[in-house]
């Protein structure tokens, strides 16, 4: 890929002992690299933005893996090199320096079918930041690596504020602070530590005002950040929950069984997350993660652990969660006895149904001709939930499988709760109110327990949206339990964003399953369900 191979022609480390030495890219910086630069099969020249799988990227990784340098380079080769599409080569075609006003000799000859580019002809160009400080971990990289390399000749001079760019191009440095620049038009921007860019802080005016004067010139951007807060709502989470599919998002969570709080599982994270930067010590970033611990222990594991991670008030230990999912792929026969936990909404919340065999795996089901999961997120529905979809899943549930008990909370879903109860029997379709404290911290606690308890049969299918809310699920604390003198709790969303449904769902199904087999269900024919 051409520009790849020119930031690798061009680029210099900016800083420490290979100061000045060739940038060379990492296997992750490269398939980042790449992938942001990925050309359309059906790209046509004089396209800019559209020509390109991706309109926009997002890399989120731990703190110092050299995020910085990487986006520096990205601003040289947006600044000075091949990043507009001209066409698929025929095959031979060569990319010579030399047409652009560079003097250092490097040429590239392209292959049959390959994506040939071409420098903008007046590049604009924002390294943005909520601070001053932020914006200078790319700007301080970037001075550097122009000034010790072959771009010297190319951009002579480099400026404390801003820089000059050939044909009438700049590079600037911006905040949420510089109004009057906001909204500009521009071809390129690095978004820098998007995890910090908040409402209250201008950072989400910051991105959507950008964004706009990208689109006027068909530009691009890429957002770098560490972990972020979910009960933030930051710029950075609401671009990884974006369902929009021209986003390159790029984000390597270690694996959810290692303990960050354990001192062996931190140093196995550290070396999974360090392991494409080797210039960065494990041993360092462990001293400065367990002094931080001591005062946010989320703090560490966000910027460290590059996790997604709340603070105080979560109500599930992930680690457990992560440590349940099943060894292998299952598949649930036809007709095994399952129940099921509904928890539904009308347009704002999502609506989710949860399987789990008298066994106790428990597994999002699917439904219809697209096998669609039972998850249903209003956004993907004209903003609403769709009550046909939904009917339609339970008539087909109830045909796969044999439902022996069904909790289903009846808020907003009365009357479909009464009509399944009608097709499938009272004593199957039961509702089961969420907003009754002292029942519903008991079924928290009882799902607490047997999933961690290593004795408990629970396995689940290791569904990621349901693992998000499960995650997203807050305590909010409620009146002592007159007789045993415990504090009863629900749970909730921390902030609007961040949603729960699927968790309930997931509670529900547990406990219908253990009521039944109080029930006596397990006296009968067992689960039918394959491993392979």
């Amino acid at each position: 890929m051409v520009a790849v191979e020119w930031v690798e022609a061009h680029c210099v480390i900016p800083d420490q002992d290979h100061r000045g030495e060739p940038f060379l890219l990492g296997d992750e910086q490269l398939a980042f690299m790449a992938n942001h630069y990925r050309v359309k099969d059906t790209a046509q020249v004089g396209e800019k933005a559209p020509a390109f799988v991706y309109r926009r990227s997002q890399l989120v990784r731990a703190q110092k893996w050299g995020k910085s340098p990487l986006v520096a380079a990205f601003v040289c080769v947006e600044g000075v090199g091949p990043v507009t599409f001209a066409g698929f080569a025929r095959g031979g075609e060569v990319y010579d320096c030399r047409d652009y006003r560079c003097g250092c000799g490097w040429s590239y000859v392209y292959e049959a079918g390959e994506p040939m580019g071409s420098p903008w002809s007046s590049p604009l160009i924002q390294i943005t930041a909520t601070s001053e400080d932020q914006t200078a971990n790319t700007y301080d990289a970037l001075r550097p690596m122009i000034e010790l390399g072959p771009l010297s000749d190319v951009i002579p001079k480099t400026g404390e504020e801003f820089i000059r760019l050939p044909g009438g191009g700049r590079i600037d440095a911006v905040t949420s602070a510089a109004t009057s620049r906001l909204g500009q038009r521009i071809t390129f921007a690095v978004q820098d530590e998007t995890g910090l860019w908040l409402e209250t802080n201008g950072g989400w005016k910051l991105s959507k005002n950008q964004r706009r004067g990208l689109a006027g010139m068909g530009g691009r951007s890429i957002e770098t950040t560490n972990s972020w807060n979910p009960t933030e709502n930051s710029v950075a989470q609401r671009t990884h929950e974006s369902l929009a599919k021209d986003i390159n998002k790029d984000f390597q969570q270690p694996p959810a069984n290692l303990d960050f709080k354990n001192k062996a599982d931190r140093r196995r994270i550290f070396e999974i997350n360090y392991a494409a930067a080797p210039w960065v010590s494990v041993d360092a970033v462990e001293a400065e993660a367990s002094e931080l611990m001591e005062t946010d222990a989320a703090d560490a594991e966000r910027f460290f652990g590059n996790r997604i991670v709340a603070g105080s008030g979560a109500w599930f230990d992930m680690v457990k969660w992560a440590d349940r999912k099943a060894k292998a792929p299952v598949t649930v026969s036809f007709r095994t006895k399952v129940c099921l936990g509904f928890d539904g909404s009308d347009n704002n919340d999502h609506t989710g149904i949860r399987l789990e065999t008298l066994g106790q795996y428990q597994f999002t089901p699917t439904y219809g001709a697209a096998s669609l999961p039972t998850l249903w997120d209003p956004r993907k529905w004209s903003g609403r939930v769709p009550r046909a979809e939904v009917n339609a899943a339970v008539d087909e549930l109830a045909t796969q499988f044999e439902i022996v008990r069904a909790y289903c909370d009846p808020q907003f879903w009365e009357t479909e709760i009464d009509t399944w109860a009608s097709k499938y029997g009272e004593k199957v379709f039961i509702k089961w109110p969420t907003n009754r404290i002292g029942q519903m911290w008991a079924s928290l606690e009882r799902f607490k327990t047997d999933v961690g308890n290593a004795e408990s049969p629970f396995t689940h299918d290791g569904d990621e949206t349901v693992a998000a809310h499960i995650r997203n699920a807050v305590v909010r604390s409620r009146a002592m339990n007159s007789l045993t003198k415990e504090r009863q709790y629900i749970i909730g969303k921390p902030e609007e964003h961040q949603k729960i449904d699927y968790a309930m769902s997931s509670v529900l199904a547990h406990d219908a399953v253990m009521d039944a087999i109080a029930g006596g269900a397990l006296e009968e024919d067992p689960d039918e369900y394959v491993y392979f």
